[in-house]
């Protein structure tokens, strides 16, 4: 596991030991950041963005989007063993002033826990697989209108796996790597 491109360009992760958590491969990493900067219909620029990571895990994807240009990224991570190595992930990087870590529960998350008409351009969901609320998570989410009008929300599932989404989003791709599925939808 490694940072794929940018400013710390194979810097390797820390990884936990224990299989309860499911670090986004790299190769799906790949696969979805050559879709962010390639696809002639997202049109995405990562410089000066601003990116909410759930489930963040190890930090994998919002750590690539650091060294990638984002101007910050707040990761949502609250299983205790893996949120003591996505902070040393952060450290081994030295992000710290481009990152927050939020120790809560993703479901839990509420607009107090950002600036005033705090926006992003990139929210990534990456919740386990089992994980069967993600329907109420994206509602929320969109609630709180804390995307850009034309940011992009990418959930990472288990192929096959469908969630339904708010009326106003639409899903603009859908990629299928082995046993995940991304599907990466824009508000509009």
């Amino acid at each position: 596991m490694r940072i794929i491109s940018g400013l710390n360009k194979g810097k390797k992760l820390i990884l936990p030991n224990d299989k309860t958590t499911r670090p986004l491969k790299d190769m799906a990493k790949e696969s979805i950041f050559n879709i962010l900067s390639h696809a002639n219909y997202i049109n995405f620029q990562f410089r000066d963005s601003k990116v909410l990571d759930l489930f963040s895990g190890i930090g994998s994807f919002g750590l690539e989007c650091i060294s990638r240009g984002s101007k910050f990224v707040f990761f949502f991570e609250n299983y205790p063993p893996v949120l003591e190595i996505l902070k040393k992930n952060i450290s081994s990087l030295k992000y710290e002033n481009k990152s927050k870590v939020i120790n809560i529960d993703a479901f839990k998350i509420k607009n107090s826990t950002f600036k005033k008409d705090q926006k992003f351009q990139i929210i990534f969901c990456d919740p386990p697989f089992k994980e069967k609320k993600i329907e109420l998570l994206i509602k929320k989410i969109m609630e709180m209108d804390i995307l850009e009008k034309d940011g992009i929300f990418i959930i990472h599932r288990k192929k096959g796996d469908f969630d339904k989404f708010p009326k106003e989003f639409k899903i603009i791709d859908r990629k299928n790597y082995g046993l995940s599925s991304f599907f990466f939808g824009k508000k509009f």
